[in-house]
């Protein structure tokens, strides 16, 4: 089980395949589990890295709060420990703050951006739904039916149903690796932290001066695509996609059409 010393601390990572680097940041809550479903159509082109977020997985798990520059920092320094220069570099929801920090502090160790299913914090970007809002912070439900009801909310109408084994697969997953909630305030503050207009990424993305792909769900209702025009407004030369059949989580639900998407892009 590799770990590499990165920013004061260890972290868990993986490497699959051969070629340009590509570096693949998860959400909140998320260990590089949440990239397995694309891995193996990414490594037909892609070195591909992942890696445990701190906070998560077999990464440490140092006391917060987190910032999107800590966490950026830590990315810098695994590619650093790997001997690594520059790669392109793609982020998932609170992973795409932490791609959006990269380019704006390390810019030089990025060679291409992908942002998917994320915005630039600050008062400006279009917040979650009623809908979603709803379902998250829902309490009183079991733990089983919360966790259910909110994969269902994050993925496109439908999906679940469709795709029960995947459910399955996903419920096990996290029961085998539940949420620590120290860790898991520490990763939710890097959002929070996020939200005063000085703090927010909005008006610093225009210094990027890098090839940008956005990539969103269209039935996204945890960081709905109306994010996506929102970034490409400030990031000059960037390139949008929208799924039309997928929600927050298109790296699960539809991979091969994402790998396609990002390799298209970046190969």
């Amino acid at each position: 089980m590799p770990k590499a010393q990165s920013n004061g601390i260890e972290l868990f990572y993986e490497i699959h395949g051969a070629g340009k680097p590509l570096v693949l940041i998860s959400g909140l809550g998320y260990s590089l589990w949440q990239w397995h479903k694309m891995i193996p159509f990414l490594v037909k082109n892609f070195q591909v890295i992942t890696f445990d977020n701190r906070g998560v997985g077999q990464s440490d798990k140092p006391a917060g709060p987190y910032t999107a520059q800590m966490l950026a920092a830590d990315t810098a320094g695994l590619l650093d420990a790997l001997g690594i220069e520059k790669a392109i570099i793609a982020g998932h929801s609170m992973g795409g703050f932490v791609a959006q920090a990269i380019a704006l502090d390390f810019p030089q160790k990025v060679e291409k951006l992908i942002l998917c299913s994320t915005n630039f914090g600050g008062p400006h970007h279009v917040p979650v739904t009623p809908e979603a809002m709803k379902v998250l912070t829902d309490v009183m439900s079991d733990a089983l039916t919360r966790f259910k009801n909110r994969l269902a909310v994050s993925t496109a109408p439908g999906w679940s149903e469709k795709n029960p084994e995947m459910i399955e697969e996903w419920v096990k997953w996290r029961v085998a690796n539940p949420i620590e909630p120290a860790p898991y305030q520490a990763q939710l503050a890097i959002g929070l932290g996020l939200l005063p207009e000085a703090a927010s990424f909005e008006n610093k993305l225009t210094r990027l001066n890098v090839p940008t792909l956005i990539l969103f769900g269209a039935h996204d209702k945890a960081v709905p695509p109306e994010n996506a025009s929102l970034l490409a407004e400030k990031i000059a030369g960037s390139t949008v996609m929208i799924f039309p059949d997928a929600g927050h989580f298109f790296p699960i639900e539809i991979p091969e059409a994402a790998s396609r998407a990002i390799t298209d892009f970046a190969a």
